[in-house]
């Protein structure tokens, strides 16, 4: 199993806690995505670091709008809940990786009215409840009725507010297992120090994961099957802006709304910006990807 991840993963998670209740860093490497200028006015992308798919869009997204000639300021968050506040009070001008239709429905819900919805560049993303592959009797969500003490009544989970904890919660009395578990929040990194440990032992563990993850390459983990389809159907990952964002941004809501990456391409981005080599350097792992990727793209800025 390799630690790349992980290692990397917790570094953010530790730096994220250090933010006061969920509120943003500074700008994070303006100048790493090339050189920007001021003349189109400045973009702010709002971004959950430990979901890697939103790290990894994130600095993709400042790369290309900077060679547009914007200027790009980059704010971590911890949690969902504060993150689509800051979208919907103009604090943020996009999120690069929202989950709308079932993970953040209730926030896109709730913020209907300061929302706009600048395109999909990922299909078929979704929310799971998953076992080693070890676990040989354990395959369906329904297999862990009556199996509680062999998890100690615990289901990993991540951060409190994230759409995916809600979808547990709510899974949970579907399959009857209120009672006999409860779902342990803490965070992304959390989750997967808990279930690094689990698996290097060989012990039964049950964790909250989705797709896309890096986790899945360096875990080997078997998503449950979910009969009653209580973690919701797949969904699109999207590029969700303050409203009016398109009237004042023209040219980036263009580039958003032909942004479209399938499985094998978002996963040597997210593949490249989360391993040991370019842990630290984001950036420079876009770059990368560009070198190697960049031909397949029309939509491409160079």
């Amino acid at each position: 199993m390799k630690k790349r991840h992980l290692t990397g993963i917790i570094a953010m998670g530790a730096i994220s806690a250090l933010a006061l209740a969920g509120c943003a860093s500074d700008t994070a490497e303006p100048g790493d995505g090339g050189s920007a200028s001021d003349e189109k006015g400045t973009i702010t992308l709002g971004f959950l670091p430990t979901w890697t798919d939103g790290l990894s869009m994130a600095y993709l997204a400042q790369d290309q709008l900077e060679k547009l000639g914007y200027k790009v300021d980059l704010e971590e968050m911890t949690d969902a809940g504060p993150l689509f506040t800051g979208v919907a009070n103009g604090d943020f001008d996009v999120y690069p990786s929202a989950w709308p239709q079932v993970t953040h429905a209730d926030y896109m819900k709730k913020y209907a009215d300061d929302l706009e919805d600048l395109g999909a560049y990922y299909d078929g993303a979704v929310l799971t409840i998953a076992v080693p592959t070890y676990m040989k009797d354990i395959n369906s969500i329904e297999d862990l009725k009556g199996q509680g003490d062999r998890f100690d009544g615990k289901i990993t989970g991540i951060e409190p507010g994230a759409g995916l904890t809600k979808a547990t919660q709510k899974m949970i009395p579907e399959y009857g297992l209120d009672g006999e578990y409860e779902l342990q929040t803490s965070s992304t990194a959390g989750m997967l120090a808990t279930l690094d440990t689990a698996y290097a032992a060989k012990e039964d563990v049950v964790v909250t994961l989705w797709r896309p993850f890096w986790a899945y390459n360096d875990w080997d983990m078997k998503d449950l099957e979910d009969p009653k389809g209580a973690m919701g159907e797949p969904e699109t990952l999207n590029f969700i802006a303050h409203k009016g964002t398109t009237e004042e941004f023209p040219e980036a809501a263009e580039l958003f709304s032909k942004i479209k990456l399938d499985d094998d391409q978002y996963g040597s981005l997210e593949g490249l910006v989360t391993s040991d080599e370019y842990k630290n350097k984001p950036a420079d792992a876009v770059d990368k990807w560009i070198e190697e990727n960049g031909d397949q793209f029309d939509w491409l800025v160079k």
